[in-house]
């Protein structure tokens, strides 16, 4: 009984996902209120700065993690 509560749980939380973070829809109620409940979406972040960056990073973590594999065997 107890993996059937645990998986009631996982189940719960992976299907909530979809609800909890649902955007408001376009339609309209007739209240006049219009534009949902933060008003309009704020300027997308540009990302293509800090790409070297982030690439640099990640060869540092990949070489960092392959040199203590080989290390352990």
């Amino acid at each position: 009984m107890n993996k059937f509560y645990k998986f009631c749980l996982f189940s719960f939380f992976l299907l909530s996902d979809f609800v909890v973070f649902a955007q408001p829809g376009d339609e309209d109620d007739g209240t006049g209120g219009g534009g949902g409940l933060e008003g309009g979406d704020p300027a997308p972040a540009p990302i293509n700065g800090k790409l070297i960056v982030l690439l640099l990073f990640g060869l540092i973590f990949a070489f960092y993690k392959l040199k203590n594999v080989t290390k352990k065997a």
